[in-house]
């Protein structure tokens, strides 16, 4: 039998701990506060009875200044109740979303890297820390009022009908009316709207990350938000939704507030009724209490909407969360194994992305003998950076085995792993931090002379030189930041302080300038020093003296060898090899023309020509 799915309530406060007692005590609280709070409309209509009673010799009205205190001590004893219950709910509500957040990111954590290859940052944090942050609402307002409203209704049917049962039924019909036109609003087709609210607000955070980070991008070529069609399209999707729901809404919204606030319009022409038929003193008094609960009864139906809403939010929290918390783990091995050396081999490889249609790699199999250099090339989308992601266990393949000195990576402790690869990324992900511990990072107990040795080694003294406070300059601030080579090198740096016998190098030179380029080259020479190296290059100069050249096309492997040998094959690699010296010959011709002219063909350019 399939187990029943807890609620989205009793789910989130099963992250309260041991804070739900204090939740508890909360609701408890306000429902004691709503009852204290019914009194004083009782007070009002003893004292408004006895006065009209005694009109016009108010002197023998008895008992109105014990009803006026107990009126006020019990308002003061509603308040203060209120103020406990709430601050017990708040309390246990922002640590409830505290462990939620703990929850997720410990999740998080043991995800695959993969995983966060294919989500887009403004994205997740929207999942974790918004989505946690809805469930602060409900639990710290919404939950305890809606102990007060559960004990309100049924206080307020019995004293509606308590003094004039006539006027209690209209006050009654009128509060059954806008429960009915608040149904109806948040029914049929706007059931889901919320969902969908959700879901755009999610996008939106997305891609308005993206749009930020391309911002130099739109600037420089002077383009506008309609650059980003994503995010444009993002935006004009979430204002339609939204103003379709705006308009969707008003006929309810309109008939809502009508009832819960005409009451009048039917008490009054009723008093008048009743009055002309019996003791006008009487109906009086019972049309001044009405006429003063009525509205009370509205705040209460105001609560059921506001809280049915807050239920809807929860849901939807604790659905988005779930997206997260449903990824499978990084399976840990039982049994851990530790490798013999720093060989790297890939043995009938198949590898597939989640939801993709057709394999990335397909049955690749090679062997990376320690301290041999291994270079990857290709067409873009061939498969190189994903051969090498499984590497580190970005993902795991669906076939065959990655293995490390004879161990499959699976049998690997998930340190002992990230201890043996040193991975540096095509796009380097720099913190807002100082350099030192950028470069730090990479192993947290080095000394600073470790990472000034280093940074040496990696070219960065020039780096270091021009920055204000040297290797404490904070990235990011006060108009610190580095070039996309510069980025490089301190990347490598990094790489170069964590000193893994396997370095993964992924288009490492992709965005460096010749100058930045030359000295990055002779970082790698230090830093693939007695390493077994898997090189990931589309500038096929940088491959030449590689050990080994795989070349990977849509997933296979089609040639594999030296550059002579590959060379001499006269296929793939040859045909490459050939197109990368005829595109290394383009020179920028005339620059008053600014035609691109071929050395190759032996023309010209126009300045040579009229000379």
């Amino acid at each position: 039998m399939k187990p029943k799915k807890q609620s989205s309530l009793s789910r989130i406060l099963g992250y309260a701990g041991g804070h739900k007692n204090l939740t508890l005590l909360g609701c408890i609280l306000s429902a004691l506060s709503a009852v204290l709070g019914l009194i004083p409309y009782v007070c009002v209509w003893a004292v408004a009875g006895n006065m009209i009673k005694s009109w016009p010799d108010l002197d023998r009205a008895a008992g109105l200044d014990r009803w006026g205190w107990t009126a006020v001590w019990t308002a003061i004893g509603s308040i203060i109740l209120y103020f406990a219950a709430l601050m017990s709910t708040h309390i246990a509500a922002f640590r409830t979303a505290r462990n939620i957040r703990r929850a997720a990111m410990s999740h998080v954590l043991k995800l695959p890297l993969g995983f966060f290859t294919g989500n887009q940052s403004g994205r997740l944090r929207k999942l974790i820390d918004d989505n946690a942050g809805l469930t602060e609402d409900l639990l710290a307002h919404k939950l305890p009022d809606l102990a007060g409203t559960i004990v309100t209704p049924i206080a307020a049917v019995v004293m509606l009908f308590l003094f004039d049962w006539k006027m209690g039924l209209l006050c009654l019909l009128t509060m059954a009316l806008a429960l009915l036109s608040m149904c109806l609003m948040m029914g049929g087709k706007n059931a889901g709207f919320f969902h969908r609210y959700q879901k755009e607000i999610e996008r939106m955070s997305g891609e308005a990350v993206e749009y930020v980070r391309g911002i130099p991008v739109v600037k420089m070529f002077q383009q506008t938000v309609y650059s980003f069609k994503a995010f444009y399209t993002a935006i004009k999707d979430y204002s339609d939704l939204a103003s379709q729901y705006a308009m969707s809404c008003r006929v309810g919204q309109t008939c809502f507030l009508t009832c819960i606030n005409g009451a009048f319009a039917l008490l009054i022409p009723a008093a008048l009724l009743l009055a002309s038929g019996g003791n006008v003193r009487t109906v009086l008094v019972n049309f001044i209490f009405y006429a003063l609960f009525a509205p009370a009864c509205g705040q209460m139906i105001n609560r059921i909407m506001y809280m049915s809403e807050a239920v809807m939010e929860a849901d939807e929290a604790v659905g988005r969360l779930d997206e997260i918390l449903d990824q499978e783990p990084m399976e840990e091995p039982k049994v851990q194994k530790r490798p013999a050396d720093a060989a790297v081999s890939f043995d009938h490889v198949t590898f597939t992305y989640p939801g993709a249609d057709r394999p990335a790699l397909n049955n690749i199999s090679f062997t990376v003998r320690p301290g041999q250099v291994v270079a990857l090339v290709g067409p873009s989308g061939g498969g190189k950076t994903t051969a090498a992601s499984l590497i580190p266990r970005f993902w795991d393949t669906d076939s065959g085995t990655v293995s490390i000195g004879g161990v499959n990576v699976r049998e690997m402790d998930t340190e002992d792993l990230m201890n043996q690869v040193a991975f540096v990324f095509q796009d380097t992900r720099l913190f807002k931090e100082s350099l030192m511990e950028n470069i730090r990072a990479a192993r947290p107990s080095a000394s600073r002379e470790e990472v000034m040795a280093a940074a040496h080694a990696a070219q960065c003294d020039d780096i270091l030189r021009k920055l204000p406070q040297g290797l404490d300059t904070v990235v990011g601030t006060k108009g610190v930041y580095l070039s996309g080579g510069e980025q490089q090198r301190i990347a490598l740096a990094r790489a170069i302080l964590k000193d893994a016998p396997i370095v993964v190098l992924d288009e490492a030179t992709a965005f460096a300038d010749p100058e930045n380029e030359h000295q990055i080259q002779k970082a790698f020479e230090l830093l693939t020093k007695n390493k077994t190296v898997l090189m990931i290059a589309h500038r096929l100069s940088t491959v030449q003296d590689a050990d080994s050249i795989i070349v990977l096309s849509s997933g296979k492997i089609t040639e594999q060898g030296s550059h002579a040998s590959l060379l001499a094959q006269h296929g793939v690699y040859a045909a490459m090899w050939e197109e990368y010296r005829r595109s290394a010959r383009w020179r920028v011709g005339n620059p008053a023309g600014g035609y691109l002219y071929a050395q190759k063909t032996g023309r010209k350019s126009r300045k040579e020509e009229a000379v």
